[in-house]
């Protein structure tokens, strides 16, 4: 069964292929709150309200749009109004490793990059950090973009542009 079928049953009452869906897109989500929120904790309870905020409004999901790109919806949403509540940023120390492991050396190289990289994202205003997510994690064309953040094209592409710059600035600061 297709994930359309699924959000149609789901739409319907059927919480079995709702749970399928969050089986299919928890990572992704997760992932996008993660890198919005920059703690482990605070993105798990991203994803939490996430998932209950499209259970809640499953009935108003459009039958032709992908619902795995209408849950990051959510979760993009979820995660900019934590950042409005919260105002400072964190960022924890545990970093994923390469898969190959290449050797303790690169592998410190390798999280010391990830570090600098992730602290960098962090320190972007939200809108900024969403649009770098959006297109370079979740590889989002424009278009899906807008829609996913409810704003016009052309102010997707400036804050992507902007968004690059500000990440290239404090990056060859580092």
């Amino acid at each position: 069964m297709d994930e359309h079928d699924l959000a149609q049953r789901a739409a319907q009452g059927d919480r079995e292929a709702f749970g399928q869906l969050v089986t299919c897109h928890q990572a992704g989500v997760y992932n996008v709150a993660y890198r919005m929120l920059g703690e482990n904790r605070d993105a798990e309870d991203a994803t939490q309200e996430t998932l209950l905020r499209a259970l809640r409004a499953i009935h108003t999901l459009d039958p032709q749009r992908q619902p795995g790109a209408w849950l990051k919806k959510i979760a993009v949403n979820v995660c900019l109004k934590r950042l409005e509540r919260r105002g400072t940023l964190t960022l924890e120390d545990g970093e994923a490793l390469p898969a190959n492991d290449p050797g303790p050396e690169l592998q410190t190289i390798a999280r010391e990059q990830n570090r600098l990289v992730r602290a960098a994202l962090l320190s972007l205003p939200a809108r900024y950090r969403a649009a770098i997510e959006l297109r370079h994690f979740q590889e989002l064309s424009y278009i899906e973009m807008a829609e996913t953040l409810n704003r016009p094209l052309s102010d997707i592409k400036s804050d992507l542009f902007r968004a690059r710059s500000m990440l290239a600035k404090i990056l060859r600061k580092s």
